[in-house]
């Protein structure tokens, strides 16, 4: 079973920056390709970004676009998330998810909290 572990989250203030990181252990991490999601209080979970696999296609939603980069190490089994010019609408608790492309199961991580305000 593969096993995700989420770190980078904090408290900063709106324009600042700052970096998520997915490890993942107990696989073989580039059958998976891996997402970013995140929920806000009274609000449902939404995707964020995703990278393929192979690394060679990406998503990012409309919300996001043009502020955070999704990147994959497949060397060091790590996912990173860049995100820039933060803004408190941003703040959520974001979580890392792992879909198998060979049986399409899902695993997620326990999620790292990011709060943006002044």
């Amino acid at each position: 079973q593969l096993q995700l572990v989420e770190s980078g989250g904090g408290l900063v203030q709106p324009g600042g920056s700052l970096r998520l990181s997915c490890a993942a252990s107990g696989f073989t991490w580039e059958y998976y390709t891996i997402g970013w999601f995140r929920q806000a209080p009274g609000k449902e979970r939404e995707g964020v970004s995703c990278i393929s696999s192979s690394g060679a296609t990406t998503y990012y939603a409309d919300s996001v676009k043009g502020r955070v980069t999704i990147t994959r190490d497949n060397a060091k089994s790590t996912v990173y998330l860049q995100m820039n010019s933060l803004k408190p609408e941003d703040t959520a608790v974001y979580y890392c998810n792992a879909h198998s492309v060979i049986n399409r199961a899902d695993s997620w991580g326990q999620g790292t909290q990011v709060s943006v305000s002044s």
